[in-house]
């Protein structure tokens, strides 16, 4: 269901989404601001997930681990899990 909106709009973003209907990539404003408006929900869920990953590596304390503590740590991880042959001295 579409609901109808008055919207003001500077005149350097009218030119604009004019500029995207006269180039026919649209064929109207709604679709235009529709597709501004799907495009950024897009980023925010993007944000959200990166945040999400942010926090959760934060929260494992990766963060605070060297490049070769994290290595080592992999590498006997999968070790356990016989994706790796055991390592000597271990």
């Amino acid at each position: 269901m579409a609901i109808r909106a008055t919207l003001s709009i500077s005149e350097p973003n009218a030119k604009w989404i004019q500029a995207q209907i006269d180039s026919k990539e649209f064929s109207s404003r709604s679709e235009v601001l529709n597709d501004l408006i799907r495009r950024a929900r897009e980023i925010e869920a993007v944000r959200d997930r990166l945040k999400a990953a942010e926090d959760s590596v934060l929260e494992s304390g990766w963060v605070t681990k060297t490049s070769d503590e994290m290595l080592e740590s992999f590498a006997e991880r999968a070790s356990r899990d016989g994706q790796l042959p055991a390592r000597s001295g271990s």
